[in-house]
């Protein structure tokens, strides 16, 4: 077998060509899943999306720098701590279900959990390239994060603003995995799959997710916006090459779980992290 030449390996990486196993749809088929797209959008990320962007208007139009203002992720959602609790359970169950909107969807069309990279077959090479992308995007985006709150355009995320109770830390995992189930079965594997078949090239088609995957963060400022569609760059390039989604959730769960849960056992210890 000839090895692939290395400028072969980065043409591949920057402008990979469609599956040819993949089906072009067209006619009625095509508005049924285009009309899917609009649909689960909708009442999922695309709905974020847009609150996102009207909570950035609203911060951008207070008399306070966007750095002076403050946003958490994980917050008290009711006064007593039962109540708090099943509301935290509530919504992290909301973000499964949202995922399993996704994985249904592709089921329904054919695809399984194996099409997206979601079974067993390799899973130390799954974890192993999980933690590689986690540490890709977790420390340069927590310099990225600190430079753009710097600079101004970036408010102050607090990822954990939940009371001391004694679920706290469990919630905050389990936020972090619902949230990386969510987004990672939604937006690349359901989303770039829908797109494939919509006739999208490779490289629209990760632009797309990528800028989906910005908008529900631009409640954290133009500096999460942009950090995140970064981020979708990367992850949706890593699936559209490989085909593995478990690394995705995985990377992302890490992610999250080091900002949640060390928000929580460091906030006011860390200069850069405010006091909750």
């Amino acid at each position: 077998m000839t090895a692939t030449p290395p400028l072969g390996r980065v043409r591949a990486w920057l402008a990979p060509p469609r599956p040819a196993d993949v089906e072009v749809v067209d006619g009625r088929e095509r508005r049924l899943l285009v009309t899917e797209i609009l649909v689960v959008a909708t009442v999922t990320l695309g709905l974020s999306g847009l609150r996102s962007l009207v909570s950035l208007l609203d911060s951008l139009a207070a008399p306070v720098p966007l750095a002076s203002r403050q946003v958490s992720i994980d917050k008290p959602l009711a006064t007593d701590a039962w109540v708090d609790l099943a509301a935290q359970l509530a919504s992290s169950l909301q973000l499964v279900a949202w995922g399993g909107l996704g994985l249904y969807l592709l089921l329904r069309a054919g695809s399984g959990p194996r099409a997206v990279g979601l079974d067993g077959s390799r899973p130390g090479r799954d974890i192993g390239s999980a933690l590689g992308l986690a540490a890709l995007i977790g420390i340069p985006g927590l310099g990225f994060y600190l430079v753009t709150r710097a600079l101004g355009i970036n408010l102050t995320v607090v990822p954990s603003l939940l009371d001391d109770h004694w679920w706290r830390l469990p919630v905050l995992v389990l936020s972090a995995l619902a949230n990386s189930w969510a987004e990672e079965v939604l937006v690349v594997g359901w989303l770039l799959t829908v797109l494939r078949r919509l006739g999208l090239s490779e490289n629209r088609a990760l632009a797309v997710s990528a800028l989906l995957r910005g908008s529900y963060h631009l409640y954290q400022g133009f500096g999460g916006g942009l950090g995140n569609v970064i981020m979708g760059l990367v992850f949706g390039r890593y699936w559209q090459r490989t085909g593995r989604l478990w690394p995705l959730v995985g990377a992302h769960a890490l992610i999250d779980v080091v900002a949640f849960v060390g928000s929580a056992l460091l906030a006011g210890k860390v200069s850069f992290l405010p006091g909750s």
